[in-house]
């Protein structure tokens, strides 16, 4: 079934249960934010393959990448009348299949949504991601400092799709590489891809 979305194009993308931290104040994004927190309703974050697209040219069609995630408003603080900051908690991935214009200049895009994550235990021979990361929450968390981790809780560590989606947004990745991973239907081979780029990072260190 396809739905129509209000689109926010970033440079960066957003995956599932990722945080997000927004400050908005182009007038086409504050009407779009506004109209969202009021009603509760979420909008689509899409990668956009072009970074020079982040700043609208009247006339000219951001490329977007096909695969991006709905962003759910957690926190909305109105700074100023024209200034709000927001912090959106990631939620379902959809398959963009068309683009159009819409209001305030705001891009709509016709979604198809993409199923969950089923829920898959991380195997032992990919359980270092998962004690590496389990080591930081629990320093930030002795240190009083949980609010510096941008992770939403509870902490799936357990689970492959958490902890690969986790690793995919933290990691200085190529955007085309990010697509990939959000793009991946199974979250077993994600986590898998993760440890072989991490340790791809290594050996070029």
């Amino acid at each position: 079934m396809t739905q129509i979305i209000p689109l926010f194009p970033l440079s960066h993308g957003l995956f599932p249960d990722g945080k997000l931290h927004l400050q908005i104040f182009e007038v086409r994004y504050l009407n779009l934010i506004k109209q969202c927190h009021q009603q509760q309703l979420p909008f689509g974050v899409v990668q956009l393959i072009n970074d020079n697209d982040e700043v609208q040219v009247p006339g000219k069609v951001p490329t977007l990448h096909q695969v991006g995630c709905l962003a759910h408003i957690r926190e909305f603080d109105q700074v100023q009348p024209a200034f709000f900051r927001v912090v959106c908690q990631g939620g379902l991935r959809f398959q963009l299949t068309d683009l159009q214009p819409g209001p305030y200049g705001v891009w709509q895009g016709a979604v198809t949504y993409l199923p969950q994550d089923p829920e898959l235990a991380v195997p032992n021979e990919l359980q270092v991601l998962a004690d590496k990361l389990g080591k930081v929450i629990a320093s930030l968390q002795k240190q009083g400092e949980l609010d510096k981790l941008s992770i939403f809780a509870p902490y799936y560590l357990d689970q492959c799709g958490w902890l690969a989606n986790r690793y995919a947004e933290a990691m200085p990745l190529s955007t085309e590489m990010k697509q990939q991973l959000l793009k991946e239907p199974d979250p077993l081979k994600r986590l898998q891809d993760i440890l072989q780029l991490s340790q791809l990072g290594q050996d070029d260190d």
